[in-house]
């Protein structure tokens, strides 16, 4: 490490990261097919050598470096390792599933990592810009996995409905930036909060800047009425893609909100405050209504994720500490319960046959009661049932809002979340009381066994204990 200046050493996880990149560019362009483990290898490698990276980079309190551009505290070291722990998840439980469908190439982890770089590029954005160049790279990588399956005609309409939609959200984003920049004349978060707190700004022209930006943070996030992308992409990506899409992603929209709107446009809060309450509400609304008509478990869980961006936004929206806190440890939550759903799709999934619509889980518990088991855990904690993290997740979202006087906005959370109970319900019934259809019994490698199962197990555990998470989510926002 003394071969690192030490105004650099915090940003020592993205340049491990983009070593791991280029090793892997290396090793993918020499490496023959039948030795293609060893770039999935180089990939976990990049990843472990990354997180160690972060730990050597943990400074005191709150660091910033290239001319206030990039930003190192403890949230971003806690994200950063989580999103590595996801992404490492991910593709753990790819592997099997890409082998299967000879898909198995060296660009799926490349476009990955270079994902996890945009996604760590945003959750270390000190700048209106710097979080664009992060939300960019980790767009068009998302846009080139969604059509990784060159020979599926879905992914490539999942992608280019993707793209084009993405490009407008980007350009709403980046009129808003130029906005904000021409009338504070500053592009970093504190000098921007520093010009709002001083009322030396234009008020129209702000609340213009702040709407547009508004509609970029919500297409990140999949919100209505910005979310006509997602179930898209969920049903046309490939299996693994989609379980990519569905989970580390939602860090980095966290980061997003956290760093733009509460630190850049915090003396705004009163404007902003009640646009994501708004959002929030008619997402819970219709991710949890119109995932009762899916069939597709796909597009189910997409309206699914929907519903619970709504309950992210419910904690940002409660405008207190104590709600910021909630929405951290619900992201958290959420994108492992996602993981584990998808998981266990994968998991049943096999050569020749995926696993997309609910009615494929049939008899699920008769073929192979563990695993079913594991979904039945995950389902129920999507409910938001005691003891699993889902319910704790919720029960703090619910508290901050009851805590902040926001009894409607509470109300709305408790009964839409009783309306999703029913389609996690049905798959719940499906895997245990109807017949099996003649599936398989699921036989995973050793490897995809042990992620899967710990994954599920994980959400018992953090719900039976969620103090350790808590203090963890406590600690990062300092």
């Amino acid at each position: 490490m003394d071969l690192i200046p030490a105004e650099f050493l915090p940003a020592l996880p993205e340049m491990a990261l983009a070593l791991a990149i280029c090793v892997l560019l290396l090793v993918d362009l020499y490496v023959p097919d039948r030795l293609r483990d060893l770039s999935y290898l180089v990939a976990l490698g990049g990843l472990v050598l990354t997180a160690l990276a972060v730990g050597e980079s943990a400074v005191d309190g709150r660091v910033e470096i290239f001319t206030r551009s990039y930003v190192s505290d403890p949230l971003a070291r806690f994200l950063k390792l989580v999103a590595l722990v996801m992404v490492a998840t991910v593709f753990l439980y790819s592997r099997s599933y890409l082998r299967d469908r000879g898909l198995f190439k060296g660009e799926y982890y490349l476009l990955g990592l270079f994902a996890t770089l945009g996604i760590f590029v945003m959750i270390s954005a000190a700048s209106l810009l710097t979080m664009y160049l992060g939300l960019e790279m980790l767009s068009l990588s998302l846009y080139g996995l969604v059509a990784f399956d060159r020979n599926n005609a879905t992914a490539a309409e999942a992608a280019m409905k993707y793209f084009v939609l993405g490009a407008i959200a980007s350009g709403c984003l980046l009129y808003g930036i130029s906005i904000i920049y021409g009338v504070t004349g500053s592009l970093d978060f504190g000098s921007v909060a520093a010009a709002l707190g001083r009322g030396e700004t234009e008020d129209l022209g702000v609340l213009a800047g702040m709407a547009l930006i508004i509609v970029g943070i919500a297409f990140k996030f999949g919100a209505v009425p910005f979310h006509m992308w997602l179930p898209d992409v969920y049903e046309g990506a490939p299996m693994s893609v989609t379980l990519f899409i569905s989970t580390v992603p939602k860090l980095a929209a966290f980061a997003l909100t956290l760093r733009v709107l509460v630190e850049g446009l915090g003396p705004l809060a009163d404007g902003w405050e009640p646009l994501l309450a708004t959002l929030a509400v008619i997402s819970l609304a219709l991710g949890n209504v119109v995932a009762i008509a899916q069939t597709n478990i796909k597009r189910m869980l997409g309206y699914s994720t929907i519903a619970h961006v709504g309950f992210i936004l419910l904690g940002f929206a409660a405008g207190s500490r104590d709600g910021i806190e909630a929405a951290l440890f619900y992201t958290v939550v959420y994108v492992l319960m996602a993981a584990g759903a998808f998981g266990v799709l994968i998991l049943s999934s096999r050569a020749g046959f995926e696993c997309e619509n609910i009615d494929d889980l049939k008899g699920l518990n008769q073929r192979s009661p563990w695993f079913a088991a594991m979904m039945l855990l995950l389902m129920v904690s999507m409910i938001g049932v005691p003891p699993l993290a889902g319910f704790y997740a919720k029960w703090w979202v619910l508290a901050a809002l009851i805590d902040a006087e926001m009894l409607g906005l509470a109300i709305a959370g408790m009964v839409f979340s009783v309306i999703g109970a029913f389609y996690y319900l049905r798959v719940v019934k499906v895997m245990y009381f109807d017949d099996s259809d003649g599936g398989a019994e699921l036989v995973p490698g050793l490897d995809l066994r042990a992620v899967v199962s710990l994954n599920a197990l994980l959400v018992l555990v953090l719900g039976l204990s969620p103090e350790f998470l808590i203090q963890l989510c406590t600690d990062a926002l300092g």
